[in-house]
């Protein structure tokens, strides 16, 4: 499919240039050779004239000069041939042009006077013919018809050169016409360019919206797309306050959470469970500062940085290995050192930490993490031995709300975060079989 407009519009006109030259092609040629078949068919007449003219009549017998006033009868190598015949069709006078000639032809007094037409001879050689029909020659009755004739050659071989000339001259001029359209085209799409150009720097914040300086056909356009603009702003502030609503009401929650694991932080036997437990709050103020600065962004997934997978990785393994801790999880990675990932370092935590506590709860006894580098981009897995995710099941999953696993507390919208935040940065999402036994979750980030 061809999705650039200025290609498919030049697409179009030079289809639509070639029908009406293909269509104006044969026109031309039949309007020159009907104009050149009058010509030819003067000046036979005017040949015959000259015959009529020269002829004249004693005692009922045809005299002619033996010098003719057209020079044309009188040279033997002549294209022009003349002939008279008498009433009964014999013939009593020809050219010396025609003395190594024979023509087949006979004429007919039909009454009509004069005729122009062409004949074919039996060696395929063709003739115009212009045919008179005197009945008065010097002022007494006779009764001859006079007969001019002319090769067909310089007739084929002139349409034959227009020809090519109509096609060289047709073809220069479509290549004239396609170039001025093109030209053309790109003056006429600068305005859809500058369209583009506006949205970009709407996208990155240099401008709140569209400008009124287009043509009149795109203002309409570029006028619901400033109310989408303003409507998804006004929505986004809305969203804003209201994350900022519940930042505000969760402070003194964590807050009261803080100090209870300061007290058990006082006491050795609870020294590692308070530890647990202020991981969590920290992570939890992390998340939700993230969640507010991502609320703020024009554009989510605008913050573009270069973090490094093992520390992350690490980290929440750490924190779920304690959440877990009779589970007793063998986890593997397959990470190369210094491998860093195209995303915001919260975005990777609430990322991987939903898919690996996930990962942590439906395995039987393994987890593994990986990371493949190719061409396309970067390739993230997670994967596990549990039980997996039937294949007519894989799509419903990252739906907000749905649940396969109605064995453990939940609300279902954590893969749904996943896959907005990977759609946030232009990441895809599939879900397949791991060679472990259970679902392998991988994550594509395109190349920059």
């Amino acid at each position: 499919m061809i999705r650039s407009l200025r290609v498919r519009l030049m697409l179009a006109a030079t289809l639509l240039a070639v029908l009406f030259m293909l269509a104006l092609l044969p026109a031309m040629q039949g309007a020159f050779s009907l104009a050149l078949k009058d010509a030819i068919e003067q000046r036979l007449a005017s040949d015959v004239t000259t015959l009529i003219s020269a002829a004249r009549v004693d005692k009922n017998h045809l005299k002619m000069p033996a010098l003719l006033p057209d020079e044309q009868f009188n040279l033997p190598d002549s294209r022009l041939l003349g002939y008279i015949y008498d009433r009964e069709g014999h013939l009593v006078w020809r050219s010396r042009a025609t003395q190594e000639e024979t023509i087949n032809y006979k004429p007919r007094y039909d009454g009509r006077g004069n005729e122009f037409a062409s004949i074919r001879e039996d060696n395929g050689e063709e003739f115009f013919v212009y045919d008179v029909e005197v009945k008065l020659l010097g002022g007494k009755s006779a009764a001859f018809s006079f007969v001019a004739l002319q090769p067909m050659r310089e007739y084929n071989m002139t349409l034959a050169g227009l020809r090519e000339n109509l096609y060289l001259g047709f073809g220069a001029a479509l290549f004239v016409l396609l170039a001025l359209l093109w030209i053309g085209l790109t003056w006429g799409l600068q305005a859809l360019r500058r369209l583009s150009q506006e949205l970009d720097q709407i996208e990155t914040g240099e401008r709140d919206s569209l400008s009124e300086q287009h043509p009149r056909e795109l203002l309409r356009l570029t006028g619901s797309l400033n109310r989408l603009l303003q409507s998804e702003r006004e929505q986004r502030a809305r969203y804003r306050d209201s994350l900022d609503d519940l930042a505000h009401s969760l402070k003194t929650p964590l807050a009261v959470l803080q100090g209870v694991s300061e007290s058990m932080a006082q006491r050795p036997q609870d020294r590692e469970q308070a530890w647990v437990l202020q991981t969590q709050i920290e992570r939890m103020n992390q998340q939700i500062s993230y969640q507010l600065q991502r609320a703020s962004l024009r554009k989510s997934g605008l913050v573009r940085h270069q973090v490094e997978l093992i520390p992350v990785v690490e980290s929440l393994c750490n924190t779920l290995e304690k959440v877990y801790r009779d589970k007793r999880v063998n986890v593997s990675y397959d990470i190369p050192a210094l491998s860093h990932v195209p995303i915001e370092q919260n975005a990777l935590l609430e990322l991987l930490g939903n898919l690996l506590e996930n990962a942590w709860r439906l395995c039987l006894s393994q987890v593994r993490i990986s990371l493949h580098r190719t061409q396309a981009g970067i390739d993230v897995c997670v994967e596990d031995d549990g039980p997996g995710v039937p294949p007519d099941q894989r799509a419903r999953i990252l739906q907000r709300g749905e649940r396969l696993d109605r064995q453990h507390p939940g609300q279902g919208i954590g893969l749904a975060v996943v896959k907005d935040i990977i759609e946030s940065y232009d990441a895809q999402l599939t879900l397949d079989d791991s060679p472990l036994g259970g679902a392998a979750f991988r994550i594509h980030f395109p190349a920059l």
